[in-house]
């Protein structure tokens, strides 16, 4: 038995916060705004493994408004997502990610998130793909005010259910 689920984030580009994605903290004059750290790559990660599992999304169980969340590593965030998923009788099958972001180049950091993302999901990294985008300029993203992620997430009874 196949699961899908399809996740979106967004969030805007602010000084004076760290830029984290996937993970992995990057050099940049900008960062994410959110109230977590923002990692705009693995809520949407998150917002597709909830909606394979029927079961909301990320700000019916993190809300904003919930002080215990409030700057919270985002990997935390999904280990948490991850329990729900055994105790559902699954496990992830395969990974297909966009970031979408005009600066910094992601390129030399895709390898470290998709093996930062493939540990948390219990996954080899071969089953983690992550593509990183920019918009030509158009949007927000291109006047660089804030970067978007996708996610779409596969998930396949396992063999070993709880």
């Amino acid at each position: 038995m196949y699961r899908t689920g399809f996740g979106y984030d967004a969030h805007r580009l602010v000084k004076g916060r760290p830029l984290i994605i996937g993970g992995v903290t990057l050099s940049h004059d900008l960062g994410l705004l959110g109230h977590s750290d923002a990692d705009v790559l693995t809520h949407a990660v998150i917002d597709a493994i909830l909606g394979a599992l029927s079961r909301g999304d990320i700000g019916q169980h993190f809300p904003d408004t919930d002080p215990a969340y409030k700057d919270i590593d985002s990997f935390s965030m999904l280990s948490k997502v991850m329990t729900w998923v055994v105790e559902d009788g699954f496990e992830v099958h395969h990974l297909d990610t966009t970031i979408v972001a005009e600066k910094p180049k992601l390129a030399p950091y895709l390898k470290t998130m998709e093996e930062n993302l493939a540990d948390v999901l219990h996954v080899q990294t071969r089953q983690v793909n992550i593509k990183a985008k920019t918009s030509e300029g158009m949007g927000l993203c291109g006047r660089e005010e804030g970067m978007e992620a996708f996610a779409l997430v596969s998930l396949i009874r396992s063999e070993n259910p709880p």
